[in-house]
């Protein structure tokens, strides 16, 4: 028993022995900062007593081999994290990523984990707000399915996992333990994908409505403050539960697992100790309030069992049957696995695009067209459809309307934004750069819907880390992330690392994802990225800075993208959040995958009308339209706004110029003596079906 809970304490997934020094560049505090990483979730203050509580997890190799399973269950485990804080779940989100999504396989997973997580959510009556799909054939052995939660706190319901005050009742609450999900956290999570083993019994199984119960069970107990800590169980299950909560406090546990609620007949201690069954927690309490506690569990039909004590010793102690199975110092198991430092062997410096290889297309339009209808362009709607994002009636800003979501604070008119956001192909190429790029994309579309940034939950997605470059790659990627982070004074208050993404075949590009939140003052003042009215003025913020380099346009991971200027990016940032603030702004849309010619398409469609804008020569003119640059936003405003404005950026040091007028049934550009333009209807039709046009060949 003591060896197995080694092999899953110790193993990458639970112990982060490959990447745990390398994390300790990111910035974790704050002003606002309640809790950074360490617990279950970061908390950040938003003022008025109250907190946001937030965090992003993956659950990638068990959606690759289970698919629905595998994300409903990521989706169930990041939901107790946040409970595990008192923390009431008011959102989640995701990054996805998958292969080609015209092979069988890939539409299989992809369908099964989207079902998955919808399935999951909607039980749970938690809205789904936002995320991000991705399609790339590096993903067609190992997809990433990655879930965030964001909760609300008072600053006095706050929860800790920390054991403490000898003498104190373990408690578990929740399902039964059965043996599924054994060894999840080392089979499946921390070892590069077999084929040749069926690795499916290691897939835990998720049960919702079971959850929901549990969840608000355990929200009751938190605002009657009988719990002294609370844990949910996850990867390594009891073992990781306990032997946390344990080391935290600095105190022991002495744990009888005879009576520990089982589902299945003749388990072995060992297999109690580490079975992944969902929807458990583990509390701490007075031994004089079991009943208590006991009664409230009832009410919710859950079962509630003391099945230890809290002890001065500082070990883990397990008995089973009549005898000690385990006796380990908890310190041991939760925090002293061995660290590994990981090569940093760098890569070759990149080459620029030969442009001249890349012919250019004779058809504008047309290549416009076929833009917009590519799997990483068009619409979504076919998965946030299957999200209910409306539950609660708290939802302001929903998919597929703005940059971020937008979620209302009960009791007022303030709100939290919340996006996910990846870069995987610039982190290939230049992993610094990229990593500087995926946070500061993810300000920016806070900002595009008038949102302050706050904090960061990220979510480092690496193949195997002593291969290659990838070690490297994992470490100049942390370096670009905490430059942004610091320069926009967003810590770093929770994360995840996910390790081993590969097969014998290929290894998947460094894909961090980047969940970040921001406060809006008042959510009636939030910017969409519709444009709105004829006769409006489009303004283009930031400069022009396209290439065709890792380009949506190119369509791989080629050439050497723009590295971001970090200090123009904070500055256009706070120039658009305080414009959006101050009502000067109707619609604001970052431009990114597809250049200035997609942003400008996928406002049309969003607003169902149609722009005429005009743009300098500055190269070959698909290089203007499609080109992908960092530090872009393509924002509508009233004609009489325009000086304001265009003062309002100068005044910041931030470019910004008048570049067309909304209105019409067409969307056209001018890009010195060449033009291109197509019907609005084409254009919606492109990027509504290319996604379900590219799942069904």
């Amino acid at each position: 028993a003591e060896l197995l809970m080694f092999s899953l304490m110790w193993s990458e997934h639970c112990s982060y022995k490959h990447s745990r020094p390398l994390l300790r560049a990111f910035p974790t505090t704050g002003p606002g900062v309640l809790q950074g990483p360490g617990e279950n979730a970061g908390v950040v203050d938003i003022g008025d007593g109250w907190a946001v509580a937030f965090k992003i997890e993956s659950h990638n190799h068990p959606s690759a081999v289970e698919p629905f399973q595998g994300a409903a269950t990521g989706v169930g485990g990041i939901l107790r994290d946040i409970i595990a804080m008192g923390a009431r779940p008011i959102a989640l989100l995701n990054s996805l990523r998958f292969g080609n999504p015209s092979t069988l396989r890939t539409r299989n997973l992809f369908v099964r984990a989207v079902e998955g997580i919808g399935h999951y959510g909607n039980c749970m009556g938690v809205p789904t707000v936002g995320g991000e799909v991705a399609f790339d054939p590096c993903y067609d052995d190992s997809c990433l399915v990655n879930a965030m939660c964001v909760g609300l706190v008072r600053h006095d319901g706050m929860l800790r996992a920390a054991a403490s005050g000898v003498g104190n009742a373990l408690v578990l609450i929740g399902n039964r333990t059965g043996k599924d999900g054994i060894g999840g956290a080392s089979i499946l999570a921390s070892a590069e994908l077999d084929d040749d083993e069926d690795k499916r019994p290691s897939v835990q199984v998720g049960d919702p409505f079971t959850e929901r119960k549990l969840m608000d069970c355990c929200l009751e107990l938190a605002e009657s403050g009988m719990l002294v800590a609370l844990q949910d169980l996850g990867a390594a299950g009891l073992t990781s539960a306990a032997s946390e909560m344990a080391a935290r406090g600095g105190v022991g546990l002495d744990i009888d697992l005879d009576l520990v609620p089982l589902r299945e007949a003749g388990m072995t201690a060992g297999e109690i100790l580490v079975s992944e069954s969902q929807e458990r927690m583990l509390a701490v309490i007075e031994p004089d309030r079991f009943d208590e506690l006991a009664a409230v569990c009832t009410r919710w039909e859950l079962d509630a069992t003391t099945i230890g004590t809290v002890t001065g010793t500082g070990n883990m102690v397990a008995r089973h049957a009549g005898r000690l199975e385990v006796d380990i110092p908890a310190r041991l198991l939760a925090d002293d696995a061995p660290v590994y430092d990981v090569p940093l062997t760098p890569a070759p410096n990149p080459v620029p695009l030969d442009l001249s290889r890349i012919p250019e297309p004779k058809d504008l339009a047309g290549a416009w067209l076929d833009l917009l209808g590519r799997p990483n362009i068009a619409s979504k709607h076919m998965v946030y459809e299957q999200y209910d994002h409306l539950v609660g009636a708290s939802t302001i800003r929903r998919p597929g309307a703005a940059d971020a979501a937008v979620v209302r604070v009960a009791g007022g008119n303030r709100g939290i934004a919340m996006t996910t956001d990846g870069a995987e192909r610039h982190c290939l190429i230049d992993p610094r750069g990229g990593g500087q790029a995926v946070v500061l994309e993810a300000a920016r579309n806070l900002a595009c819907v008038g949102a302050t940034p706050l904090a960061v939950t990220n979510c480092l997605n690496f193949a195997n880390p002593e291969k290659g470059h990838t070690g490297w790659r994992l470490a100049e990627t942390i370096g670009g992330m905490s430059d942004a982070c610091r320069a926009l004074e967003t810590p770093v208050v929770s994360g995840n690392v996910s390790l081993y993404n590969e097969s014998a075949d290929r290894m998947i590009h460094p894909t961090p994802i980047v969940g970040m939140v921001g406060i809006v003052d008042d959510v009636h003042q939030t910017v969409g990225s519709a444009f709105v009215d004829s006769g409006d003025c489009v303004l283009l913020v930031g400069a022009l800075s396209g290439r065709l380099d890792a380009s949506e346009y190119v369509g791989d991971a080629v050439g050497s993208p723009r590295a971001p200027d970090i200090d123009a990016e904070v500055a256009l940032i706070r120039a658009l959040a305080a414009a959006a603030r101050g009502g000067l702004v109707r619609s604001a849309h970052d431009v990114s995958s597809g250049g200035i010619a997609v942003a400008l398409a996928e406002s049309c469609i969003s607003g169902e009308i149609g722009a005429t804008i005009s743009l300098p020569a500055g190269g070959r003119t698909d290089e203007v339209l499609f080109g992908e640059g960092p530090g872009q936003v393509l924002l509508s405003c009233l004609a009489t706004n325009v000086g304001a404005l265009l003062d309002g950026f100068s005044d910041r040091g931030v470019a910004a110029r008048e570049v067309g007028k909304v209105g019409g049934r067409k969307i056209k550009v001018t890009v010195g003596d060449s033009r291109a333009e197509v019907a609005l209807a084409d254009a919606q039709l492109a990027w509504w079906n290319g996604l379900e046009i590219a799942c069904t060949r």
